[in-house]
């Protein structure tokens, strides 16, 4: 529960995360309208990483994340696709269509990161599936 000082901070960060989200969408999009689908992965994931830097974005590409059991024993690591202004995970597939397993996979990163915002987006259907994932 948000106290009263805090409550505008938290709606100015869900504000900023949203505005965020849109931005990358709408670049997503113009991306997949250029390309179309038949890529493989990489290339959408360098032209997404590209065209976000050129907007200003801070983008880590294949960003490390680390699985931990409670006592801190590292499980194993995972490598999400981007990685973008320290907030956001961004995973990409180059697929027919997206299925539970590929949700599994970014809720997996975001609890594995901490994070608690991420988009799925698929470039490999004639259509661009964009998924926002909350934990």
């Amino acid at each position: 529960m948000a106290t009263k000082g805090t409550e505008g901070t938290n709606n100015e960060q869900n504000d900023d995360i949203l505005i965020l989200c849109d931005r990358i969408r709408q670049v997503a999009f113009n991306l997949h309208t250029f390309l179309r689908h038949g890529h493989l992965e990489k290339v959408y994931e360098n032209g997404l990483a590209h065209r976000l830097r050129e907007i200003g974005m801070n983008v880590e590409q294949q960003f490390p994340l680390q699985v931990r059991d409670e006592d801190g024993t590292v499980l194993g690591e995972y490598f999400a696709d981007m990685f973008v202004n320290n907030r956001l995970i961004i995973e990409l597939k180059a697929c027919n269509t997206l299925v539970n397993e590929h949700i599994a996979q970014v809720l997996g990163y975001l609890r594995a990161s901490g994070c608690q915002h991420g988009l799925l987006i698929n470039f490999g259907s004639p259509r661009i599936e964009i998924k926002k994932l909350i934990l």
